[in-house]
């Protein structure tokens, strides 16, 4: 009796080291999850999406969560990476044009940019503006006021809500934005 118990044990283990071995390759157990999930930056690809890569994936997924959550659907959330594309490269600066490039206000102020969406001190304190979800919110809530905005070409829209020089300035940021969106959209690694 007491050799089939071994003989029972021994097979219970074995059943289980094979069971394990088959569940790695599978993802389960290995360091990187083989899905992307837009709420764990463990997910995101090495690689990059689209040539964004590691923080500026997190600031994407940081404005696109901030828009869902304000109930703006893919297209809103396209708009919102490509602003922040154009005007920070999805990184959270604390300088704008000022510093880079000189510009000033049209009544020749100093501008006083920063963040990922380069927002002025009339858009909130320096706190709001540096915090993405916080900037992202405050995108958001100027998008949702422009009458016909998702109507509007994209870079258009933009350009109401960020008043910059060029109105189809953000136009070159548009596939890029799409693909990060949609690589970020997936739930199955959640």
């Amino acid at each position: 009796m007491l050799v089939l118990r071994r003989v029972g044990i021994t097979a219970l283990v074995v059943a289980l080291v094979a069971g394990v071995a088959a569940l790695v390759p599978l993802g389960l157990g290995a360091e990187r999850p083989l899905a992307i999930c837009r709420d764990d930056p463990r997910t995101f690809p090495d690689a990059g999406v689209a040539g964004w890569q590691g923080e500026q994936l997190e600031n994407a997924a940081t404005i696109m969560s901030t828009a869902s959550a304000m109930g703006f659907d893919r297209r809103g959330q396209i708009l919102g990476v490509m602003t922040a594309m154009g005007e920070s490269s999805l990184r959270n600066i604390d300088y704008g044009d000022w510093e880079t490039s000189g510009f000033t206000n049209p009544d020749g102020s100093r501008t006083t940019s920063i963040g990922l969406f380069q927002q002025q001190e009339w858009w909130g304190s320096v706190e709001q503006r540096m915090d993405p979800a916080t900037s992202a919110t405050l995108f958001y809530e100027r998008l949702a006021r422009v009458p016909g905005w998702p109507d509007l070409d994209p870079s258009i829209a933009i350009h109401r809500v960020q008043i910059n020089l060029d109105s189809d300035y953000y136009t070159r940021y548009s596939d890029d934005a799409a693909a990060v969106v949609d690589a970020l959209s997936s739930t199955d690694g959640c």
